[in-house]
Parts: structure tokens; C-alpha cells; sequence
């Protein structure tokens, strides 16, 4: 179905039909759910805070060593940027994985090779984000302590992430 097929169906509804559809929506779908209810109530910290809080868990579970699914952080970043929150918030919330990572890889030594992969994917997504809404400045700090924490890693991570840094970091 494309947009124009949904925008004919919901033209043909009442006002009622369409509460209806949006509430059967709201009920079906946790995505739905989640940005009705954002949409009604917006809050960009309490959701920055709530995405946070899920990576953290990867990285730093209260109890045990963390899992480290970036797969679950990339969703995470994925879900709170749907809801078109603050550009800062948002580039924090891309910079945070990268910056769990290499807290985890200054701490523990040598990781596995898919690990750096994905702190550097990553980073770059990060970096990309920070220097298209040009908050290079506001980050600065943050980006340089990550490159810092990686310099005790193996698998030429420290080189990729200068790399990194050096290509997708535009302060123009």
C-alpha cells in the first residue's frame, strides 16, 4: 500500500472513523502507542533518558557484565530519532554508544574484532550526525576522551577511530 492509497482511506473516513482507526492503531502497534503518546505529550529529555538508559544496560548492567548488542543501542537511537527530538539531544544519544565502547575497550583490554567494527560504525554515524547539524563544538570534549579511551585497544581500533575522526569530523 502507498501513502497516497492511506491518505485517500483516511479522507474517506468520518471524524469518527478516524478516531477509531488511530485508537485501533494506538492499540495494536507499541510503536504506535509510543509515538501517540509522545506526540500528545512531548518530552525530548524523558525519552533521551529512557533510550539511555537501554544502552547503558548493554554497556553497564547494574549486575554482571553487559551483553553489548549495538544492535539494541542502534535501535534504540533508531526509535528517538522517529520521534524528531532535538538535534542535540540526538547526536548525544549517537555519541554515547561509541563512547560506552571505548570506555568498555580502555577497561578490558583486547576485545573481539566485531566489536571495534561496530564502535566504529558507530562513531562515524556519530560524527556524520554532530557535523551535519554543526554542533562540532559542543561535542568536542566528548569526541577527543573517546579517542583517548581507545588507545589501549588492539585490533588497530585506536587507528581507525583517528581515522574516523579525521575524515567525518568537518568543522567547518
Amino acid at each position: 500500500m502507498s501513502k497516497t492509497e492511506v491518505k485517500k482511506y483516511i479522507k474517506s473516513l468520518d471524524r469518527q472513523g478516524l478516531e477509531q482507526l488511530v485508537l485501533d492503531l494506538y492499540t495494536a502497534r507499541k510503536e504506535a502507542k509510543e509515538f501517540l503518546d509522545y506526540a500528545v505529550h512531548p518530552n525530548d529529555n524523558a525519552k533521551y533518558e529512557q533510550y539511555k538508559e537501554i544502552i547503558t544496560k548493554e554497556f553497564f548492567p547494574k549486575r554482571g557484565d553487559g551483553k553489548m548488542r549495538f544492535s539494541v543501542c542502534k535501535k534504540a537511537v533508531k526509535d528517538f530519532k522517529s520521534l524528531d527530538p532535538d538535534p542535540v539531544l540526538l547526536c548525544d544519544l549517537m555519541l554515547y554508544i561509541p563512547e560506552c565502547a571505548s570506555k568498555v575497550a580502555n577497561s578490558w583490554g583486547d576485545l573481539w574484532e566485531s566489536f571495534y567494527d561496530s564502535a566504529y560504525t558507530n562513531f562515524v554515524n556519530a560524527l556524520k550526525e554532530i557535523s551535519k547539524q554543526g554542533l562540532q563544538s559542543h561535542f568536542q570534549k566528548r569526541v577527543d576522551k573517546i579517542i583517548a579511551n581507545c588507545q589501549s585497544s588492539g585490533y588497530g581500533f585506536p587507528d581507525i577511530m583517528e581515522d574516523a575522526y579525521a575524515e567525518y569530523w568537518n568543522e567547518d
